[in-house]
């Protein structure tokens, strides 16, 4: 099985931000098995020169780790400054803002809690200003660095660096962000914006005074969407490249739905329906449902395929099938692409 480098991390850093019982035992475990995650996440994957899982995971893992206050080797911080040198970010044609954010917050944190020498400091430093610069090369027309979900994790970069107040790009990102807060529906997803919100970065964490924190967590129910009277049709159309699918398209059906329905439910809608046999699976993440197999065919992280999720002609989804509901007439289309 691959290590789950990023779902440990994440859990670790929320186990912080709540403030644990004096008992350490079982958190001081969680970390042991996190950094043993990291070295097998890469030693795993030798010839192949990137971690099993990916760099965003394991960026995730050297900045839970850092928060923690736990040294990582030297080396385990290098592979991931030369992954950024050399722009190995990237996820085919989709952005790799969430991740080179992810990498730089570990990369500041680091140089915050000196667990690296001055030498390999000046180069984290200069390593962070890179991701900044191309953040603000990269923002888009609609404000957000990547898209909206990358967002959150870009801003927090440049809280934690102090450039948030100087930077016009920071508020730019504030503004689309607090015009599209509805998006942010998830519990996951909530954990990225809300500190941004207030003005923190997950690097916060660390210094935390938890005897001073109030207990003011409380249950929150989500109410689920509104129901839409009416119907509505989508164009679903599945296509793998070439040479693994010689036919590059496998699936262009109109499936009707109610106006109300999500992605998911036109694709178990298109699993229903006849006389075009469709198949889909899914993986539950902290983020929602994670499509992992269309029409037989898996995404899989040995080979760093995924299924992308478009609007046709190509404008990739800021959603999971989950949250995102198409328009009447509108073309889907799940590709099976690589990063």
């Amino acid at each position: 099985e691959r290590p789950e480098t990023g779902r440990l991390a994440l859990y670790l850093l929320g186990l912080r931000a709540a403030c644990p019982p004096p008992e350490h035992g079982p958190q001081r475990t969680l970390v042991t098995w996190l950094k043993f995650y990291l070295e097998e996440d890469w030693a795993g994957s030798r010839r192949h020169g990137h971690p099993l899982t990916s760099y965003y995971q394991y960026g995730l893992g050297v900045l839970a780790l850092c928060v923690h206050r736990k040294r990582v080797r030297e080396e385990v911080i290098r592979r991931l400054l030369e992954a950024e040198q050399h722009g190995r970010f990237g996820h085919g044609d989709s952005s790799a803002v969430d991740t080179e954010a992810v990498v730089a917050l570990a990369f500041t944190c680091l140089e915050r809690e000196r667990f690296v020498g001055a030498g390999l400091a000046a180069e984290l430093r200069t390593a962070t200003r890179r991701v900044r610069r191309r953040m603000v090369e990269a923002q888009g027309q609609d404000g957000f660095f990547g898209n909206i979900y990358s967002t959150p994790w870009a801003m927090q970069v440049f809280i934690s660096s102090n450039v948030c107040r100087t930077q016009p790009a920071y508020g730019r990102a504030m503004a689309a962000l607090l015009g599209n807060l509805g998006a942010f529906t998830t519990g996951a997803t909530m954990a990225q914006v809300l500190p941004v919100l207030h003005g923190h970065s997950y690097l916060d964490i660390a210094s935390m005074q938890c005897r001073e924190e109030l207990d003011t967590l409380v249950p929150v129910g989500l109410d689920p969407p509104p129901e839409v009277p009416g119907d509505k049709a989508v164009w679903l159309v599945v296509e793998c490249r070439v040479p693994r699918c010689p036919q590059r398209r496998l699936y262009d059906q109109l499936v009707p739905v109610p106006a109300s329905a999500s992605l998911l439910d036109v694709l178990k809608a298109a699993a229903v329906q006849g006389p075009h046999n469709f198949t889909f699976d899914t993986q539950d993440t902290p983020q929602g449902p994670f499509l992992s197999r269309v029409l037989g065919l898996e995404a899989q992280q040995q080979d760093r395929s995924y299924w992308q999720l478009l609007t046709a002609p190509s404008t990739s989804l800021q959603m999971g099938v989950a949250d995102y509901r198409p328009r009447d007439k509108e073309t889907l289309i799940l590709r099976l692409s690589h990063w």
